[in-house]
């Protein structure tokens, strides 16, 4: 059973998320991910306008009158939502927590993608698998897909990313958009590998979950640091310039690892930090791709 503050909750999500889908986001997702091609639907009579190199001689000869023919969008998109669920996303110094943000950015995904006909999945993993949802359509199925998103509790609490690259190339046997939502707070040298083969199958879109206290430290004197993946503990005087240059210098050349990493497997990147606007972010990255599948 949920508890009753889960339950409101979601019920807060789902109401925010359609409406951001229906006024901002559903048209963008068609435009950015299209279907496979395009595919014979129908013949209607031709209308002055019509392209000519549409007409259809065959019935044009049989009946004595122009027609066309009509194709559509052959769509049948699959969408996954890969969602880390390790002890480190349960962190936030500001407006969110890094887990909040990512379970409210899956759901706005996932009723962009059902508004438009398309499947959805969801795996959540930390250092195991810990939820997998099978990619369906309908209303129904997405509803349950973003109350078992927010609902989940998790056992594991490190990060495996290879195990999910793995078991998302296991389970998705056709080409799928695959939306990675993470804090990659992982050596990029032990997922490279796996995330190229899975890009190479998929279109993958990284959503790197990140908090300004990951990036940079104010001056707070004597402080205990827990590793929430690990356990381990230590204190750290945050007093030195010299310390917290050297934390920030640390953090931005494992940063700039990361991205490097998701260049070389050409993976598309949303970058989302936790007091940061996804709304902004989504539609940034709608327009960067609309822009780019024009050219």
């Amino acid at each position: 059973m949920l508890s009753a503050d889960v339950m409101r909750q979601i019920r807060r999500i789902e109401l925010r998320t359609r409406r951001l889908v229906n006024d901002s986001f559903a048209g963008s997702y068609h435009a950015v991910f299209k279907g496979r091609g395009i595919t014979f639907d129908a013949v209607r009579a031709y209308e002055p306008g019509d392209d000519v190199r549409d007409i259809d001689w065959n019935v044009t000869a049989r009946t004595g009158d122009p027609y066309i023919k009509q194709y559509v969008e052959e769509r049948e998109l699959t969408v996954m939502l890969v969602l880390d669920a390790s002890a480190s996303i349960l962190f936030g110094s500001v407006k969110w927590l890094k887990r909040d943000l990512a379970a409210e950015l899956g759901a706005v995904l996932a009723l962009s993608a059902i508004s438009n006909n398309d499947k959805v999945g969801l795996l959540v993993f930390s250092d195991q698998i810990e939820l997998f949802i099978p990619p369906r359509k309908g209303r129904n199925h997405v509803l349950r897909l973003i109350r078992d998103l927010m609902a989940a509790e998790p056992t594991g609490q490190g990060t495996d990313l290879v195990l999910a690259l793995k078991t998302i190339n296991g389970v998705l046997k056709r080409r799928a958009i695959v939306f990675l939502i993470s804090d990659f707070l992982m050596s990029s040298d032990d997922y490279l590998r796996e995330l190229m083969i899975t890009s190479r199958r998929h279109d993958v879109i990284a959503v790197t979950i990140s908090d300004r206290l990951e990036q940079a430290w104010p001056d707070v004197g004597l402080v205990k640091l827990e590793d929430a993946e690990t356990g381990l503990t230590t204190w750290v005087d945050t007093g030195p310039r010299a310390w917290r240059r050297g934390f920030s210098i640390q953090a931005q050349r494992f940063q700039k690892a990361r991205d490097e990493a998701l260049v070389r497997a050409r993976v598309d990147r949303i970058d989302l930090p936790s007091d940061g606007d996804y709304v902004r972010a989504l539609a940034q990255f709608f327009k960067r791709r609309e822009r780019h599948s024009r050219l």
